[in-house]
């Protein structure tokens, strides 16, 4: 649980609480331990870290041996292959939001300790963990902290894009380790909140699912890391960019201005929007475009005046890039 480079980031408390389900088991975790090469020693020290490679090795192998996914988190145990097949339920679903209504619902046949809610208003989604019996103190971090890094990885792995977080919330106060939650969430992290959660805009529901069966398989041969991956890819930043053009038609718009809006730099917006199959450059033609056409259309506007206030220093020039984009002129357009 951590992000992709190679570096010892990964809180020491998590594997105590990977400790504490071999205790309630009757278990020692001297193999796990031993497997993730990790020195039993760490656990003493709070500020001790481990790498993600360590972290996947040490959960994979106690979910195994232990026959828990949830790790001693909930009243009953959940059996290997119990995630796998919420994400079998949910494979099938057009779009990502009836994905994740799927994914809390069928979550909630496997305990009852935790409901999962999935709500959209106001053009935010907000994926909810309701408490009805919280696990112990020393396991409602963890237990916390995973459930909504699953349910965020799997939810960017359906529809194979980025999905940036508004807020994330949890109920306890900031850990010692608060500094490495940036890491694990693409969104500023509230603690103390009401209860845990996270929000996130609620375009990203309708996005159509980008994997089949054939690769749900192949996930799920290795699904800890594969469910974290820090995607690149932004499947919505295109319309993120357009709706900003469209709500300032007569600024002059450039690659800065604009991703300083939409708090990316520079690099990342251009290769996102390539990633799209798109670019700056086109999306700033169609905003002016289509804010020429309706000037041109719907008000008597000298061509001279619509041209200033599309972005262009001259009638002659405004004409020559509308008969590129329309096939004919501004004029012509506004006979017809």
């Amino acid at each position: 649980m951590s992000d992709r480079a190679p570096r010892a980031v990964t809180p020491i408390a998590f594997v105590g609480a990977i400790v504490l389900a071999y205790e309630r088991y009757g278990r020692s975790p001297a193999e796990a331990l031993a497997k993730a090469q990790i020195a039993p020693s760490l656990l003493k020290r709070n500020d001790a870290r481990i790498s993600a490679a360590q972290m996947e090795a040490v959960s994979a192998f106690a979910m195994q041996q232990l026959d828990d996914e949830a790790l001693g988190w909930f009243s009953r145990r959940l059996p290997w292959g119990s995630y796998g097949m919420l994400a079998r339920a949910s494979i099938s679903a057009p779009d990502l939001g009836l994905a994740l209504k799927r994914w809390c619902r069928h979550h909630g046949l496997l305990t009852d300790d935790l409901v999962l809610t999935l709500e959209a208003s106001g053009g935010r989604a907000r994926l909810r963990i309701h408490e009805r019996r919280a696990p112990s103190a020393g396991l409602r971090e963890f237990c916390l902290v995973t459930l909504l890094r699953n349910v965020h990885g799997v939810a960017c792995w359906l529809v194979d894009s980025r999905i940036p977080l508004d807020a994330v919330h949890f109920p306890f106060a900031a850990p010692p380790h608060a500094a490495v939650y940036p890491l694990l969430y693409p969104g500023p992290v509230n603690f103390d909140a009401a209860g845990a959660g996270f929000d996130f805009d609620a375009r990203y529901l309708a996005l159509p699912l980008k994997r089949d069966e054939r690769a749900l398989n192949q996930m799920l041969q290795r699904a800890l890391p594969l469910t974290v991956l820090p995607y690149r890819r932004d499947r919505l930043q295109a319309q993120r960019v357009r709706q900003w053009l469209h709500a300032f038609p007569g600024q002059a718009h450039s690659a800065a201005s604009v991703a300083a809006a939409l708090n990316v730099s520079v690099r990342t917006l251009h290769r996102q929007l390539a990633e799209e199959g798109s670019s700056l450059q086109a999306l700033k033609d169609e905003a002016r475009r289509e804010h020429a056409i309706a000037l041109l259309t719907r008000s008597q506007r000298p061509v001279k005046q619509i041209a200033a206030a599309v972005g262009f220093a001259s009638e002659k020039s405004f004409a020559r890039a509308f008969r590129e984009w329309t096939g004919r002129t501004p004029s012509a357009l506004r006979r017809r």
